[in-house]
Protein backbone atom coordinates (compact mmCIF):
# COMPACT_ATOMS: atom_id res chain seq x y z
CA UNK A 1 0.00 0.00 0.00
CA UNK A 2 2.80 2.56 0.84
CA UNK A 3 4.51 1.97 -2.35
CA UNK A 4 1.45 2.15 -4.11
CA UNK A 5 0.69 5.45 -2.43
CA UNK A 6 3.97 6.97 -3.15
CA UNK A 7 4.07 6.15 -6.59
CA UNK A 8 0.51 7.93 -7.33
CA UNK A 9 1.43 10.57 -5.32
CA UNK A 10 4.71 11.33 -7.48
CA UNK A 11 2.92 11.20 -10.36
CA UNK A 12 0.49 14.26 -10.06
CA UNK A 13 3.72 15.88 -8.47
CA UNK A 14 4.78 15.56 -11.50
CA UNK A 15 2.60 15.83 -14.09
CA UNK A 16 0.62 19.02 -12.58
CA UNK A 17 1.67 22.27 -13.71
CA UNK A 18 2.39 25.11 -10.97
CA UNK A 19 -0.14 27.28 -9.66
CA UNK A 20 -0.23 30.59 -11.68
CA UNK A 21 0.91 33.71 -9.76
CA UNK A 22 -1.69 35.81 -8.84
CA UNK A 23 -2.03 39.31 -10.66
CA UNK A 24 -1.02 42.76 -8.88
CA UNK A 25 -3.46 43.60 -6.43
CA UNK A 26 -3.64 46.18 -3.32
CA UNK A 27 -4.58 44.36 -0.81
CA UNK A 28 -6.30 46.61 2.04
CA UNK A 29 -6.98 44.82 5.70
CA UNK A 30 -9.40 47.14 7.77
CA UNK A 31 -8.75 45.70 11.07
CA UNK A 32 -4.95 45.55 10.03
CA UNK A 33 -3.32 46.29 13.44
CA UNK A 34 -5.79 43.45 14.71
CA UNK A 35 -4.85 39.92 16.36
CA UNK A 36 -6.33 38.19 13.05
CA UNK A 37 -3.99 40.20 10.79
CA UNK A 38 -0.96 39.59 13.00
CA UNK A 39 -1.93 35.67 13.76
CA UNK A 40 -3.59 34.63 10.41
CA UNK A 41 -3.16 37.18 7.46
CA UNK A 42 0.53 37.90 7.35
CA UNK A 43 1.87 34.30 8.06
CA UNK A 44 -0.27 33.01 4.88
CA UNK A 45 0.36 35.92 2.81
CA UNK A 46 3.99 35.52 3.56
CA UNK A 47 3.80 31.73 2.53
CA UNK A 48 1.94 32.84 -0.50
CA UNK A 49 4.94 35.37 -0.97
CA UNK A 50 7.19 32.13 0.10
CA UNK A 51 5.82 29.93 -2.93
CA UNK A 52 5.98 32.49 -5.23
CA UNK A 53 2.49 33.14 -5.99
CA UNK A 54 2.53 36.59 -5.12
CA UNK A 55 3.18 39.17 -7.77
CA UNK A 56 5.68 42.32 -8.02
CA UNK A 57 3.15 44.46 -7.94
CA UNK A 58 1.39 43.00 -4.86
CA UNK A 59 0.98 45.25 -1.31
CA UNK A 60 -0.54 45.70 1.38
CA UNK A 61 -2.62 48.51 3.10
CA UNK A 62 -3.75 48.41 6.97
CA UNK A 63 -6.14 50.31 7.94
CA UNK A 64 -6.98 50.91 11.28
CA UNK A 65 -7.71 53.61 14.34
CA UNK A 66 -4.91 53.19 16.27
CA UNK A 67 -1.86 55.72 16.11
CA UNK A 68 0.96 53.68 14.25
CA UNK A 69 3.59 54.21 11.68
CA UNK A 70 4.84 52.26 8.64
CA UNK A 71 7.65 51.43 10.40
CA UNK A 72 5.86 49.92 13.56
CA UNK A 73 3.26 48.38 11.70
CA UNK A 74 6.67 46.33 10.16
CA UNK A 75 7.93 45.45 13.48
CA UNK A 76 4.11 44.49 15.06
CA UNK A 77 4.25 42.03 11.99
CA UNK A 78 7.57 40.51 11.80
CA UNK A 79 7.29 39.99 15.69
CA UNK A 80 4.23 37.71 14.75
CA UNK A 81 5.88 36.31 11.96
CA UNK A 82 8.94 35.12 13.84
CA UNK A 83 6.45 33.50 16.86
CA UNK A 84 4.31 32.05 13.82
CA UNK A 85 7.72 30.45 12.52
CA UNK A 86 8.85 29.32 15.49
CA UNK A 87 5.55 27.82 16.55
CA UNK A 88 3.76 25.89 13.73
CA UNK A 89 6.31 25.81 11.27
CA UNK A 90 5.48 27.76 7.42
CA UNK A 91 7.29 26.92 3.90
CA UNK A 92 11.04 27.54 5.68
CA UNK A 93 11.29 26.48 9.53
CA UNK A 94 13.19 29.97 9.83
CA UNK A 95 12.00 33.12 8.65
CA UNK A 96 13.26 33.96 5.45
CA UNK A 97 14.65 37.50 5.52
CA UNK A 98 14.60 37.69 1.74
CA UNK A 99 11.32 37.07 1.73
CA UNK A 100 10.26 39.42 4.55
CA UNK A 101 12.59 42.13 2.89
CA UNK A 102 10.42 42.10 -0.15
CA UNK A 103 7.14 41.68 1.65
CA UNK A 104 7.78 44.32 4.36
CA UNK A 105 8.98 46.91 1.59
CA UNK A 106 5.21 46.73 0.28
CA UNK A 107 3.36 47.36 3.92
CA UNK A 108 1.88 50.56 4.93
CA UNK A 109 -0.53 51.88 7.47
CA UNK A 110 -3.36 54.40 6.98
CA UNK A 111 -4.70 55.43 10.29
CA UNK A 112 -8.44 56.38 9.96
CA UNK A 113 -12.34 55.82 11.40
CA UNK A 114 -14.27 52.89 9.10
CA UNK A 115 -16.95 55.12 9.01
CA UNK A 116 -15.21 58.31 7.97
CA UNK A 117 -15.34 59.54 4.16
CA UNK A 118 -11.73 60.81 4.59
CA UNK A 119 -10.55 57.37 5.72
CA UNK A 120 -11.96 56.34 1.96
CA UNK A 121 -10.22 59.19 -0.14
CA UNK A 122 -6.86 58.90 1.59
CA UNK A 123 -7.77 55.19 0.55
CA UNK A 124 -8.23 55.71 -3.34
CA UNK A 125 -5.63 57.69 -3.66
CA UNK A 126 -3.27 54.83 -2.13
CA UNK A 127 -5.11 51.97 -4.51
CA UNK A 128 -4.80 54.28 -7.57
CA UNK A 129 -6.98 52.83 -10.32
CA UNK A 130 -5.38 49.16 -10.09
CA UNK A 131 -6.63 45.93 -9.03
CA UNK A 132 -7.71 45.96 -4.88
CA UNK A 133 -8.93 43.25 -2.64
CA UNK A 134 -10.65 44.59 0.63
CA UNK A 135 -10.40 42.42 4.06
CA UNK A 136 -13.09 43.00 6.55
CA UNK A 137 -11.53 42.11 9.42
CA UNK A 138 -13.65 43.54 12.14
CA UNK A 139 -16.04 43.44 14.29
CA UNK A 140 -19.30 42.62 12.11
CA UNK A 141 -20.88 45.76 13.43
CA UNK A 142 -18.83 47.24 10.86
CA UNK A 143 -19.49 45.16 7.46
CA UNK A 144 -22.41 47.16 6.55
CA UNK A 145 -21.05 50.66 7.27
CA UNK A 146 -17.64 50.01 5.66
CA UNK A 147 -19.26 48.65 2.21
CA UNK A 148 -21.64 51.64 1.88
CA UNK A 149 -18.30 53.65 2.21
CA UNK A 150 -16.82 51.84 -0.21
CA UNK A 151 -19.51 51.95 -2.49
CA UNK A 152 -20.15 55.94 -2.02
CA UNK A 153 -16.75 56.35 -2.55
CA UNK A 154 -16.38 54.50 -6.00
CA UNK A 155 -13.63 52.19 -4.67
CA UNK A 156 -15.51 48.96 -6.28
CA UNK A 157 -16.78 50.11 -9.21
CA UNK A 158 -15.12 47.95 -11.45
CA UNK A 159 -14.02 49.89 -14.93
CA UNK A 160 -15.86 48.21 -17.89
CA UNK A 161 -13.47 46.10 -19.91
CA UNK A 162 -10.32 46.41 -19.02
CA UNK A 163 -10.12 43.55 -16.58
CA UNK A 164 -9.84 45.38 -13.38
CA UNK A 165 -11.52 43.92 -10.34
CA UNK A 166 -12.51 45.20 -7.26
CA UNK A 167 -13.31 42.12 -4.78
CA UNK A 168 -14.27 42.28 -0.51
CA UNK A 169 -13.52 39.65 1.73
CA UNK A 170 -16.18 39.10 4.57
CA UNK A 171 -15.34 37.77 7.80
CA UNK A 172 -17.70 35.97 10.02
CA UNK A 173 -20.10 35.80 11.81
CA UNK A 174 -22.33 36.80 8.67
CA UNK A 175 -25.26 38.34 10.64
CA UNK A 176 -26.60 36.33 14.01
CA UNK A 177 -29.34 35.20 12.64
CA UNK A 178 -31.52 34.45 9.43
CA UNK A 179 -33.30 37.70 9.53
CA UNK A 180 -29.60 39.94 10.25
CA UNK A 181 -28.03 37.79 7.55
CA UNK A 182 -30.81 38.26 5.20
CA UNK A 183 -30.75 41.92 5.77
CA UNK A 184 -26.48 41.50 5.96
CA UNK A 185 -26.70 39.94 2.58
CA UNK A 186 -29.29 42.80 1.36
CA UNK A 187 -27.40 45.75 2.16
CA UNK A 188 -23.85 43.88 0.73
CA UNK A 189 -25.64 43.20 -2.68
CA UNK A 190 -26.61 46.95 -2.89
CA UNK A 191 -23.25 48.03 -3.11
CA UNK A 192 -21.74 45.05 -4.92
CA UNK A 193 -22.38 42.17 -7.65
CA UNK A 194 -22.22 39.01 -5.80
CA UNK A 195 -19.63 37.95 -7.95
CA UNK A 196 -17.84 40.48 -5.82
CA UNK A 197 -18.50 39.21 -2.08
CA UNK A 198 -15.85 36.56 -0.93
CA UNK A 199 -17.48 35.42 2.01
CA UNK A 200 -14.94 33.84 4.09
CA UNK A 201 -14.78 30.38 6.46
CA UNK A 202 -11.54 29.77 7.42
CA UNK A 203 -12.81 25.58 7.89
CA UNK A 204 -12.90 25.48 3.89
CA UNK A 205 -9.23 26.49 3.82
CA UNK A 206 -7.93 23.13 5.58
CA UNK A 207 -6.46 20.68 3.25
CA UNK A 208 -9.21 17.74 4.64
CA UNK A 209 -12.25 19.54 3.88
CA UNK A 210 -10.76 20.00 0.42
CA UNK A 211 -10.10 16.65 0.23
CA UNK A 212 -13.94 15.53 1.30
CA UNK A 213 -14.77 16.51 -2.65
CA UNK A 214 -11.61 14.41 -3.88
CA UNK A 215 -12.21 11.72 -1.78
CA UNK A 216 -15.62 11.05 -2.80
CA UNK A 217 -15.60 11.80 -6.31
CA UNK A 218 -12.19 10.75 -7.69
CA UNK A 219 -12.83 7.36 -5.94
CA UNK A 220 -14.58 4.95 -7.22
CA UNK A 221 -14.95 2.80 -4.01
CA UNK A 222 -16.27 5.42 -1.71
CA UNK A 223 -19.27 7.32 -3.89
CA UNK A 224 -21.20 4.18 -4.58
CA UNK A 225 -21.43 3.51 -0.94
CA UNK A 226 -22.55 7.28 -0.22
CA UNK A 227 -26.18 6.69 0.26
CA UNK A 228 -29.10 5.77 2.87
CA UNK A 229 -28.00 1.75 1.93
CA UNK A 230 -24.89 1.73 3.33
CA UNK A 231 -24.19 4.85 5.48
CA UNK A 232 -26.00 4.47 8.83
CA UNK A 233 -25.19 7.78 10.36
CA UNK A 234 -23.24 10.78 9.92
CA UNK A 235 -21.14 12.28 13.50
CA UNK A 236 -19.61 15.63 12.64
CA UNK A 237 -17.32 17.23 15.54
CA UNK A 238 -16.11 20.14 16.65
CA UNK A 239 -14.38 20.11 19.80
CA UNK A 240 -12.44 23.08 21.72
CA UNK A 241 -10.46 22.51 25.21
CA UNK A 242 -10.31 26.13 24.99
CA UNK A 243 -12.80 28.54 27.07
CA UNK A 244 -13.90 31.80 26.18
CA UNK A 245 -10.22 33.35 27.23
CA UNK A 246 -11.07 37.15 26.81
CA UNK A 247 -13.58 37.02 24.26
CA UNK A 248 -16.53 36.85 27.15
CA UNK A 249 -18.23 40.08 26.20
CA UNK A 250 -18.68 38.60 23.02
CA UNK A 251 -19.61 35.24 23.42
CA UNK A 252 -22.37 36.58 25.57
CA UNK A 253 -24.26 37.75 22.93
CA UNK A 254 -23.52 34.50 20.55
CA UNK A 255 -22.80 31.42 21.89
CA UNK A 256 -21.95 27.91 20.60
CA UNK A 257 -24.40 27.56 18.50
CA UNK A 258 -24.48 31.26 16.58
CA UNK A 259 -20.52 30.86 16.45
CA UNK A 260 -19.81 27.39 15.13
CA UNK A 261 -22.92 25.64 13.58
CA UNK A 262 -24.50 27.94 10.97
CA UNK A 263 -21.00 28.48 8.86
CA UNK A 264 -17.88 26.07 10.20
CA UNK A 265 -20.54 22.74 10.68
CA UNK A 266 -23.18 23.89 8.34
CA UNK A 267 -20.40 23.91 5.40
CA UNK A 268 -18.90 20.35 6.82
CA UNK A 269 -22.37 18.81 6.38
CA UNK A 270 -22.64 20.25 3.04
CA UNK A 271 -19.56 19.24 1.57
CA UNK A 272 -20.54 15.53 2.65
CA UNK A 273 -23.98 15.29 1.91
CA UNK A 274 -24.03 17.56 -1.27
CA UNK A 275 -24.65 15.42 -4.91
CA UNK A 276 -21.67 15.68 -7.52
CA UNK A 277 -21.36 18.83 -9.46
CA UNK A 278 -20.99 19.15 -13.03
CA UNK A 279 -17.78 20.75 -12.57
CA UNK A 280 -15.62 22.57 -10.05
CA UNK A 281 -17.09 25.64 -11.13
CA UNK A 282 -17.44 27.98 -8.64
CA UNK A 283 -21.53 28.35 -8.77
CA UNK A 284 -21.58 24.52 -9.77
CA UNK A 285 -20.32 23.26 -6.47
CA UNK A 286 -22.27 26.29 -4.53
CA UNK A 287 -25.24 25.37 -6.52
CA UNK A 288 -25.05 21.51 -4.57
CA UNK A 289 -24.07 22.88 -1.07
CA UNK A 290 -27.01 24.92 -1.21
CA UNK A 291 -29.68 22.26 -2.59
CA UNK A 292 -28.20 20.06 0.81
CA UNK A 293 -28.57 22.75 3.12
CA UNK A 294 -32.47 23.52 2.01
CA UNK A 295 -33.39 19.92 2.48
CA UNK A 296 -31.66 19.71 5.75
CA UNK A 297 -33.44 21.10 8.82
CA UNK A 298 -33.98 19.45 12.61
CA UNK A 299 -37.35 17.98 13.64
CA UNK A 300 -38.04 19.12 16.89
CA UNK A 301 -36.79 20.73 20.40
CA UNK A 302 -35.73 17.76 21.53
CA UNK A 303 -33.93 17.16 18.98
CA UNK A 304 -31.63 20.03 20.31
CA UNK A 305 -28.94 20.03 23.74
CA UNK A 306 -27.75 23.46 24.97
CA UNK A 307 -25.01 23.10 27.47
CA UNK A 308 -22.84 25.16 29.69
CA UNK A 309 -19.47 24.18 31.16
CA UNK A 310 -18.93 24.08 34.43
CA UNK A 311 -15.92 24.50 36.89
CA UNK A 312 -13.68 20.84 36.19
CA UNK A 313 -10.08 19.65 35.47
CA UNK A 314 -8.43 19.92 32.15
CA UNK A 315 -4.78 18.87 31.71
CA UNK A 316 -4.52 18.34 35.27
CA UNK A 317 -5.53 22.18 36.24
CA UNK A 318 -8.44 23.55 37.67
CA UNK A 319 -10.36 25.24 35.30
CA UNK A 320 -12.82 27.88 36.45
CA UNK A 321 -17.47 27.58 35.15
CA UNK A 322 -18.17 29.70 31.91
CA UNK A 323 -20.18 31.72 34.30
CA UNK A 324 -16.74 33.02 36.61
CA UNK A 325 -15.40 33.82 33.40
CA UNK A 326 -13.96 37.43 32.93
CA UNK A 327 -17.10 39.69 31.22
CA UNK A 328 -19.42 36.79 32.07
CA UNK A 329 -23.09 37.16 33.86
CA UNK A 330 -23.33 35.22 37.14
CA UNK A 331 -26.63 33.92 35.78
CA UNK A 332 -25.32 33.51 31.97
CA UNK A 333 -27.88 31.53 29.97
CA UNK A 334 -25.67 31.38 27.54
CA UNK A 335 -24.47 28.18 25.95
CA UNK A 336 -20.99 26.78 25.26
CA UNK A 337 -21.46 23.36 24.08
CA UNK A 338 -24.73 22.16 21.65
CA UNK A 339 -25.77 19.00 19.63
CA UNK A 340 -28.16 18.57 17.19
CA UNK A 341 -29.77 16.06 15.34
CA UNK A 342 -30.47 16.75 11.73
CA UNK A 343 -32.37 15.08 8.64
CA UNK A 344 -31.49 15.63 5.39
CA UNK A 345 -34.61 15.10 3.40
CA UNK A 346 -33.33 13.83 -0.24
CA UNK A 347 -32.74 10.55 -2.25
CA UNK A 348 -29.51 10.05 -0.87
CA UNK A 349 -30.07 10.51 2.70
CA UNK A 350 -33.51 10.20 3.37
CA UNK A 351 -33.55 8.00 7.08
CA UNK A 352 -29.83 8.79 7.82
CA UNK A 353 -29.54 11.13 10.96
CA UNK A 354 -26.44 13.69 11.03
CA UNK A 355 -25.48 14.32 14.50
CA UNK A 356 -23.95 17.38 15.53
CA UNK A 357 -21.57 18.76 18.42
CA UNK A 358 -19.46 21.50 19.04
CA UNK A 359 -18.38 22.84 22.44
CA UNK A 360 -15.59 24.90 24.52
CA UNK A 361 -13.62 23.27 27.54
CA UNK A 362 -14.03 20.08 26.15
CA UNK A 363 -11.67 16.41 26.75
CA UNK A 364 -10.04 17.01 23.46
CA UNK A 365 -9.05 19.55 20.83
CA UNK A 366 -10.73 17.46 17.66
CA UNK A 367 -13.00 18.34 14.66
CA UNK A 368 -13.73 15.77 12.83
CA UNK A 369 -16.86 14.30 10.44
CA UNK A 370 -17.42 10.10 11.21
CA UNK A 371 -19.20 8.40 8.90
CA UNK A 372 -20.51 4.63 10.28
CA UNK A 373 -21.94 2.82 8.01
CA UNK A 374 -24.15 0.01 8.25
CA UNK A 375 -23.33 -3.43 9.81
CA UNK A 376 -22.74 -6.58 8.00
CA UNK A 377 -25.06 -9.17 8.35
CA UNK A 378 -23.93 -11.21 11.82
CA UNK A 379 -25.31 -14.76 10.13
CA UNK A 380 -22.16 -16.11 8.64
CA UNK A 381 -20.41 -15.76 12.35
CA UNK A 382 -23.07 -16.92 14.85
CA UNK A 383 -21.57 -20.13 15.21
CA UNK A 384 -17.93 -18.95 16.02
CA UNK A 385 -17.32 -16.77 19.47
CA UNK A 386 -17.68 -13.93 17.82
CA UNK A 387 -19.83 -11.49 20.12
CA UNK A 388 -20.14 -8.48 17.67
CA UNK A 389 -18.70 -7.26 13.91
CA UNK A 390 -17.01 -4.27 14.07
CA UNK A 391 -17.97 -0.75 13.41
CA UNK A 392 -17.03 0.07 10.33
CA UNK A 393 -16.20 3.86 10.48
CA UNK A 394 -14.62 6.76 8.45
CA UNK A 395 -13.01 9.55 9.74
CA UNK A 396 -12.03 12.64 8.06
CA UNK A 397 -9.66 14.60 10.64
CA UNK A 398 -9.91 18.09 10.07
CA UNK A 399 -7.66 19.54 13.34
CA UNK A 400 -5.48 19.26 15.38
CA UNK A 401 -4.22 16.65 12.58
CA UNK A 402 -5.00 16.51 9.08
CA UNK A 403 -5.52 12.82 7.69
CA UNK A 404 -8.13 10.23 7.59
CA UNK A 405 -9.02 6.67 9.14
CA UNK A 406 -10.86 3.33 8.34
CA UNK A 407 -11.90 1.22 10.78
CA UNK A 408 -12.98 -2.27 10.13
CA UNK A 409 -12.96 -5.82 11.24
CA UNK A 410 -9.86 -8.63 10.70
CA UNK A 411 -9.46 -11.91 12.04
CA UNK A 412 -7.45 -12.36 15.01
CA UNK A 413 -4.28 -14.36 14.45
CA UNK A 414 -5.35 -18.24 16.34
CA UNK A 415 -6.95 -21.56 15.46
CA UNK A 416 -10.69 -20.28 16.20
CA UNK A 417 -12.62 -16.83 14.29
CA UNK A 418 -12.03 -13.95 16.98
CA UNK A 419 -12.31 -10.45 15.20
CA UNK A 420 -10.34 -7.38 16.18
CA UNK A 421 -11.37 -3.48 15.21
CA UNK A 422 -7.99 -2.41 12.92
CA UNK A 423 -7.51 0.91 11.66
CA UNK A 424 -5.82 2.40 8.47
CA UNK A 425 -4.61 5.45 8.58
CA UNK A 426 -3.27 8.58 5.83
CA UNK A 427 -2.02 11.43 7.54
CA UNK A 428 -1.32 14.55 5.27
CA UNK A 429 2.10 15.71 7.51
CA UNK A 430 3.54 11.99 6.37
CA UNK A 431 2.77 12.42 2.76
CA UNK A 432 3.04 15.95 2.00
CA UNK A 433 5.85 17.89 3.52
CA UNK A 434 4.74 21.27 1.91
CA UNK A 435 1.10 22.91 2.00
CA UNK A 436 -0.62 25.59 3.90
CA UNK A 437 0.04 26.51 7.49
CA UNK A 438 -2.82 28.50 8.59
CA UNK A 439 -5.71 27.51 6.32
CA UNK A 440 -5.91 31.20 5.16
CA UNK A 441 -3.34 30.56 2.24
CA UNK A 442 -6.01 28.57 -0.08
CA UNK A 443 -8.16 31.27 0.69
CA UNK A 444 -6.47 34.09 -0.25
CA UNK A 445 -5.32 33.00 -3.34
CA UNK A 446 -8.24 31.76 -4.79
CA UNK A 447 -9.71 35.10 -4.39
CA UNK A 448 -6.94 37.11 -5.76
CA UNK A 449 -7.14 34.79 -8.85
CA UNK A 450 -11.03 35.56 -8.87
CA UNK A 451 -11.92 31.99 -7.76
CA UNK A 452 -14.84 32.08 -5.37
CA UNK A 453 -15.49 27.99 -4.61
CA UNK A 454 -14.39 27.84 -1.56
CA UNK A 455 -16.49 30.78 -0.36
CA UNK A 456 -20.10 31.26 0.57
CA UNK A 457 -22.82 32.87 -1.73
CA UNK A 458 -25.97 34.68 -0.30
CA UNK A 459 -28.05 31.87 -0.57
CA UNK A 460 -25.65 28.97 1.29
CA UNK A 461 -25.48 32.20 4.36
CA UNK A 462 -29.02 31.82 4.54
CA UNK A 463 -29.78 28.57 4.31
CA UNK A 464 -27.34 27.41 6.90
CA UNK A 465 -29.14 30.23 8.76
CA UNK A 466 -32.65 28.44 8.03
CA UNK A 467 -31.26 25.15 9.17
CA UNK A 468 -30.07 27.05 13.01
CA UNK A 469 -33.09 29.44 13.23
CA UNK A 470 -35.24 27.03 14.83
CA UNK A 471 -32.94 25.87 17.68
CA UNK A 472 -32.50 29.37 18.06
CA UNK A 473 -36.63 30.02 18.35
CA UNK A 474 -36.67 27.05 21.09
CA UNK A 475 -33.95 28.22 23.20
CA UNK A 476 -35.18 31.47 23.38
CA UNK A 477 -38.17 29.58 24.92
CA UNK A 478 -37.38 28.91 28.99
CA UNK A 479 -38.10 24.81 29.21
CA UNK A 480 -37.69 24.32 24.97
CA UNK A 481 -34.46 23.47 24.96
CA UNK A 482 -33.12 23.87 28.73
CA UNK A 483 -29.36 24.79 29.23
CA UNK A 484 -27.58 21.38 31.11
CA UNK A 485 -24.86 21.42 32.96
CA UNK A 486 -21.09 19.58 32.10
CA UNK A 487 -17.39 19.54 33.69
CA UNK A 488 -15.15 21.26 31.76
CA UNK A 489 -12.40 18.86 30.81
CA UNK A 490 -15.43 16.11 30.00
CA UNK A 491 -16.92 15.10 26.75
CA UNK A 492 -20.40 17.36 27.48
CA UNK A 493 -23.56 16.65 29.16
CA UNK A 494 -25.24 13.57 29.84
CA UNK A 495 -27.93 14.58 27.85
CA UNK A 496 -26.20 15.23 24.15
CA UNK A 497 -25.37 11.24 25.35
CA UNK A 498 -28.85 10.57 25.65
CA UNK A 499 -29.91 11.95 21.83
CA UNK A 500 -27.58 9.24 20.26
CA UNK A 501 -28.77 6.22 22.57
CA UNK A 502 -32.16 7.05 22.13
CA UNK A 503 -32.01 5.64 18.64
CA UNK A 504 -29.47 2.85 19.49
CA UNK A 505 -26.31 5.15 18.78
CA UNK A 506 -23.13 6.90 20.91
CA UNK A 507 -20.84 9.90 20.07
CA UNK A 508 -17.61 8.32 19.22
CA UNK A 509 -15.45 9.10 22.92
CA UNK A 510 -13.50 12.05 23.22
CA UNK A 511 -9.59 12.26 25.02
CA UNK A 512 -9.73 8.52 24.66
Amino acid sequence: MDGIIASASSEIEGSSPPPRRAPPCVFVIFGGGGDLTKRLLVPAIYNLACAGLLDEGFSIVAVDWADLSDEVLRAQFNEALQEFVARRGTAATTLREDMWTWLSSRISYLRGSFEEASTYAALSERIGSGNAVFYLAVAARFFGAISDRLGESGLVTEANGNGTFRRVIVEKPFGHDLQSARELNRRLLGVLRERQIYRIDHYLGKETVQNILALRFSNGFFEPLWNRQNIDHVQITAAETVGVERRGRFYEGTGALRDMVPNHLMQLLAMTAMEAPVSFDADAVRDEKSKVLKAAHCVGADDVVRGQYVAGMLGGEDVPAYRDEPDVAPDSQTETYVAMKLAVDNWRWAGVPFYLRTGKRLAERRTEIAIHFRHAPYALFRDTPVERLTPNIMTMHIQPTEGVTLQFGAKVPGPTVRLGGVRMKFDYSEWFSDGPSTGYETLIYDCLIGDATLFQRADNIEAGWQVVQPALDWGAHVGAAPLCAYAAGSSGPVEADALLARDGRHWLALGA
